[in-house]
């Protein structure tokens, strides 16, 4: 069964032990409902269950994961976003995310604008090319709206509730966050590309995706 998210964080967790294999997560309300071989969303990875009791539960991670995301560098008493899979019906509060990181980026500046904390952020390019002015992205798993780019960096409002209930309200210049782009601009470099994908943009259109 696929699993999908939304971009709306459900509770910080806290690690309590971590190896190169494992990690141990510290949590309440996002216990509600697992299962062993399920999946949770940490710092917007998509991961198994592997272990839980009535405080925490524990994932397994792979070479792979370690490599394009941030949770290497996770210790203990570090905070982390988690999110269960959308339930079937479930209201649809940010945007479809996967739990597939693309890459990381690394946080440039922060900035405020009243109470909203502006975070810059540097990605290489082969992640800033999907990334458009208002466009939706996923960092650390929160579903954010893209404020600003240019062609290395792009930025991010952060609003007091989602500074409050998220770890990016603690983030700092230099911290390393994880990113996944938006899956429609995937499918639409895809069509650009070749005509023989079975996704057409009266197909785009037509659900919805495309305006126009």
């Amino acid at each position: 069964m696929i699993k999908v998210f939304t971009g709306i964080v459900e509770e910080i967790g806290r690690i309590t032990s971590v190896t190169r294999r494992n990690i141990v997560i510290a949590t309440s309300d996002a216990l509600q409902g697992i299962e062993l071989g399920g999946s949770m969303a940490v710092n917007g990875v998509c991961l198994t269950i592997t272990n839980f009791n009535a405080k925490s539960f524990s994932v397994d991670i792979m070479t792979e994961t370690l490599m394009r995301t941030n949770l290497g560098l996770l210790r203990v008493g570090d905070r982390v976003n988690l999110e269960r899979p959308l339930a079937l019906g479930g209201r649809l509060g940010g945007h479809l995310v996967q739990g597939h990181v693309d890459d990381t980026a690394r946080v440039a500046s922060v900035s405020w604008d009243g109470e909203a904390m502006l975070i810059r952020l540097e990605a290489s390019p082969r992640v800033m090319r999907y990334i458009v002015n208002k466009g939706f992205i996923a960092v650390d798993g929160v579903s954010l709206t893209v404020v600003t780019k240019n062609s290395g960096s792009f930025q991010v409002s952060i609003v007091d509730y989602t500074q409050k209930h998220t770890t990016l309200g603690s983030r700092q210049v230099g911290d390393m966050v994880n990113m996944e782009i938006d899956i429609i601009a995937k499918y639409v470099e895809q069509l650009s590309q070749t005509h023989n994908t079975g996704i057409t943009t009266d197909f785009l259109r037509e659900h919805g995706f495309l305006v126009g």
